[in-house]
């Protein structure tokens, strides 16, 4: 098995993630990646001469990292400079109301005790302890396992566990729950949000998401350099592990020769032969023949309608800041329902939820880390539509106007340097992630089943595997790195299986 080739097409984080695992085994990897660098969603627009990152921002579970570099013989602090972050966000409402929640859960006990009383306080105590139990409860038998079941999950928990069981309310939404816990609706709308983090609704998605709060209290971690700098640390490991990224290099279809996958053709009309090929892509991209037709074959498509929702970014420096602002910031909406029932209709909404990473704020109310124009980063949810709407200069300076607004009525005026801004609109994703409608988190988890709707590693043609943010366990960082782990692992157990 040592020295088989395995051809790895992306190389985003779960690509790099299975090529650290591969290579660790001895295979023979190559990564091909179109793109001029590293990292996937995971990217950086150069403005200003500076970089801002442009993608995900927030780095948790670092011990899915730790884990991954261990296996590799290596450690991550060698390779990466990362510190925890004391202030996990900061919340600000139209009101004048502002919260901040800390890594310390008592800091943040007494915060809700400041912003809403002691009875919601309590309560939150309360919600910190569940958001915890269903994580424990989840985390061997749905994150770490490599395509769970309903069946099987069930299994895993233990039918004698009805308590464990019943925790984590796959079958109440996490809006209606959230709201057992507070009476205060800005409580009920800040953890809610955390939905958003796998591009859903809180109104449609399931209670179980609440064990992100949980993830979020275990660790935020600051990246020095930014988020590119992960990517770039995993594709240092890869080739000093032997393997190979080839940069600037476009698959143009996945060839099946005997019933299964057995190499790629470039654009350039380079065959590369493989005894297994990893596509670190969304699946609806395979589906929809962006790799050839025999690769369709092996996925099932993405219905429009269940796609996760995308996003209008904004990326630029502004100067001599007045807000006070930290690393990540929210300013919310005042009609949470008003907002969802836009993007449920496929529309923007008219006052926006919007983030902003303040990328030179290190932690707290210290000044920025720099002399000159910070660098900032703000996003927007939006439908993914981009392969059926191209978004108008008009269309696209509206939702600008209105995001900027949004954060004026939470009183924090930022002046951005035009010359600077870099937009990102829904059907710009769709150009750089065909067939995705601009969908930035694959296939959205709404409904009590929607979590195990989407692909594990393993497809209908042998030899022929994925992984990425739109496959199994989920969206994120350290999901899409699991889901390369999951991968490098089926390719090996597959490849022993067909040598015995």
């Amino acid at each position: 098995m040592p020295g088989e080739r395995v051809v790895i097409i992306g190389a985003g984080i779960g690509g790099l993630s299975a090529a650290v695992d591969l290579c660790a085994r001895g295979m023979d990897v190559t990564v091909v990646e179109r793109c001029a660098t590293a990292g996937g969603k995971l990217s950086e627009i150069r403005t200003d001469g500076v970089g801002i990152d442009s993608g995900p921002t927030v780095f948790t579970m670092r011990w899915v990292f730790d884990a991954l570099f261990a296996a590799a013989g290596a450690s991550l602090d060698d390779h990466l400079s990362v510190r925890r972050s004391e202030t996990l966000a900061r919340h600000s409402w139209p009101d004048g109301s502002t919260f901040d929640l800390f890594a310390d859960l008592e800091r943040s006990v007494e915060a809700v005790g400041d912003l809403a009383g002691a009875a919601e306080a309590k309560r939150f105590r309360d919600f910190s302890k569940r958001a915890a139990l269903i994580y424990r409860v989840l985390e061997d038998p749905f994150i770490k396992k490599a395509k769970p079941s309903i069946l099987g999950l069930t299994l895993d928990i233990g039918l004698h566990r009805p308590t464990d069981q019943w925790s984590i309310m796959p079958y109440r939404s996490m809006w209606s729950e959230l709201g057992s816990y507070f009476r205060d609706p800005r409580l009920r709308q800040l953890f809610g949000r955390y939905a958003t983090y796998c591009g859903a609704s809180p109104f449609k998605s399931p209670a179980t998401l609440m064990l992100i709060a949980h993830v979020e209290q275990q660790g935020v971690w600051l990246v020095d350099g930014g988020m590119q700098r992960i990517p770039e640390a995993l594709a240092g490991l890869v080739g000093t592990l032997g393997g190979t990224i080839r940069y600037g290099e476009t698959c143009a279809r996945i060839v099946r020769d005997g019933g299964r996958a057995a190499a790629i053709e470039l654009a350039s009309g380079e065959r590369i032969e493989a005894d297994a090929i990893i596509v670190n892509a969304d699946p609806a991209a395979v589906a929809a023949g962006c790799f050839g037709a025999d690769a369709s074959l092996a996925v099932d498509p993405t219905p429009s309608r269940t796609r996760s929702l995308s996003a209008m970014t904004f990326a630029f420096t502004a100067e001599d800041i007045a807000a006070p602002l930290v690393r990540h910031n929210l300013f919310f909406s005042p009609d949470y329902v008003a907002e969802f029932d836009a993007l449920h209709a496929g529309r923007m909404p008219e006052i926006p939820t919007v983030y902003v990473c303040a990328q030179d704020r290190a932690d707290g109310d210290g000044p920025p880390r720099t002399n000159g124009p910070e660098r900032l980063f703000a996003i927007v949810n939006a439908p993914a539509d981009g392969d059926a709407h191209t978004y108008s200069t008009e269309e696209i300076e509206t939702c600008r106007s209105r995001t900027f607004r949004s954060m004026e009525r939470c009183g924090v005026s930022l002046d951005p340097r035009p010359e600077t801004m870099a937009i990102t609109t829904p059907d710009a994703f769709e150009r750089r992630f065909p067939a995705t409608g601009g969908a930035l988190y694959g296939r959205t988890g709404h409904g009590w089943d929607g979590a195990f709707r989407r692909p594990g590693a393993r497809t209908r043609m042998p030899g022929l595997y994925l992984c990425g943010g739109a496959t199994h366990p989920g969206a994120g960082v350290p999901m899409a790195a699991l889901s390369g782990r999951s991968a490098a692992s089926a390719v090996m157990a597959d490849r022993a299986s067909t040598r015995r």
